[in-house]
């Protein structure tokens, strides 16, 4: 957030429907012919060395905070960055995994550059850790092809996720994936899922209406109309017996004590499709369904704002104090990692909720010049200082010249969301459920908040003609 602006910040009722309307018409902008370049963004850092692996409970898009990049929270510029550039070396393997890992090498590939050394915690949420699980699916899939089991033994299942990280590592990776991710080779057992042969399973679940779901996952369409996700958890919750459970209102502690059952099943059904499916469309799969995921919920890590509420409850107009505080709060989440541009809009409305509850009732995003982009990391010593990534799935990109980038998204300038109230309960970022801005009226033209008449005209006239292209 800077004190000064270089773009003139939009206000106004008309301006705030314009970026709703902007968000919505984001989920459209790879299909239509008729848009901005993204920006690419070339991150910088310092190589270092990875803790060894350690063990934990399996959530693919939740990191440890314990992994967080900490700095101390100033006005002073992050420590100088440098071009990394990975090493690679031979992996030292146990022998006891009897795989052929060429066979899915871009799988892999694709993870280790995800996952880089010195990026992997804070693109961990969006990029590293969905592929990292999509990985574990594929590679469960793959070991199973010539067997009539869809999972690992424990002891198998040990060494082979010891494999699969030391051969990440040697491409370049983050030796502590375990940890950033909550990776373990649990991942490849099935767990405590009742049903862990390919015979038992296509006997259950009705496997032409699972692959016809996910043979391909339409990414403009399965996070707000899913097929594929349901098909999923249709065949998890047939597998694991539990059935019954699940539908019986009566029962809700039975309902809630057997949701580990069926995440341990939904990796059954994981295993299965990676059987049917070319590996490549597997992981595209895969790593679509965890992009709607992740953009559901923020996940950020937001401590209590004690100075902020002390020093904007009662603010009603700009406040030097007010902002100072806000900033110096911000910027500790610009600390932690990136994030997509619809997380930017949860995580600016779970934050301006907690202080909407605190009884700061001022938009003061609108005071301070917050931008959704604040929420993200920021890219010190670029040209510019924030991203925010696309809520589609990417990955990082490695080049010998120029080290890792990656393509932002929502870039420009665009107000932090205010709540419109203390509940997010109700807050869709679907644009079938999300109420297009209405086209504002000869009337209303004259009041919107906006300093230039001739912008209300030219938002008037893009709005209409964005329309007509999402219609056609």
């Amino acid at each position: 957030m800077d004190s000064v602006k270089t773009v003139t910040r939009l206000k106004g009722p008309l301006c705030q429907q314009f970026l709703l309307f902007a968000i919505w018409w984001s989920s459209f902008q790879e299909v239509v012919a008729f848009q901005t370049p993204p920006e690419v963004r070339y991150i910088y850092a310092k190589s270092e060395s990875g803790s060894p692996p350690t063990t934990g409970l399996f959530e693919p898009i939740e990191i440890s905070p314990a992994v967080f990049p900490h700095y101390p929270i100033s006005g002073d510029p992050l420590p100088p960055m440098y071009p990394f550039y990975p090493t690679t070396y031979d992996p030292v393997l146990t022998g006891r995994c009897p795989v052929n890992f060429s066979v899915i090498s871009s799988i892999s590939e694709k993870t280790a550059a995800d996952c880089s050394q010195p990026l992997a915690a804070i693109v961990g949420n969006v990029i590293c850790c969905p592929q990292l699980s999509s990985l574990l699916h594929v590679f469960q899939g793959f070991y199973s092809t010539n067997s009539s089991n869809l999972v690992l033994e424990d002891a198998v299942a040990d060494d082979c996720f010891k494999d699969i990280i030391s051969i990440l590592a040697s491409r370049g990776a983050n030796s502590s994936l375990p940890a950033i991710c909550s990776a373990n080779s649990t991942n490849l057992t099935g767990g405590s899922c009742p049903v862990k042969d390919v015979a038992t399973f296509e006997k259950t679940v009705n496997t032409s209406k699972l692959l016809e779901a996910c043979t391909t996952v339409d990414q403009l369409k399965e996070c707000c109309r899913p097929i594929c996700q349901p098909a999923i958890m249709e065949a998890a919750v047939q597998i694991s017996g539990l059935q019954s459970v699940m539908t019986d209102n009566k029962n809700a502690a039975g309902a809630l004590s057997s949701v580990d059952t069926v995440n341990d099943c939904k990796s059954v059904v994981y295993s299965w499709l990676s059987r049917k499916l070319p590996f490549d469309t597997a992981n595209s799969v895969f790593r679509m369904l965890s992009a709607c995921k992740v953009n559901k919920v923020c996940p950020l890590n937001f401590t209590k704002p004690t100075e902020v509420i002390e020093a904007c409850r009662n603010v009603a107009a700009p406040s030097p104090s007010c902002c100072s505080s806000l900033n110096t709060y911000i910027v500790g989440l610009q600390r932690q990692m990136l994030i997509t541009n619809r997380q930017a809009i949860i995580c600016s409305t779970v934050f301006g909720s907690m202080l909407q509850k605190a009884g700061v009732m001022t938009n003061v995003y609108e005071l301070c010049d917050v931008d959704l982009k604040d929420f993200s990391v920021q890219a010190y010593g670029q040209e510019v200082a924030g991203c925010l990534l696309r809520s589609f799935p990417a990955d990082l990109v490695y080049d010998n010249s120029t080290g890792f980038s990656f393509t932002c998204d929502l870039s420009d300038n665009i107000v932090a969301p205010w709540p419109s109230s203390s509940s997010v309960t109700s807050l869709s970022l679907c644009a079938p459920e999300m109420s297009l801005p209405a086209l504002p009226t000869s009337e209303t033209l004259h009041n919107m908040g906006c300093r230039h008449l001739w912008l209300d005209h030219v938002v008037t006239i893009l709005l209409f003609f964005v329309l007509s292209i999402a219609l056609y």
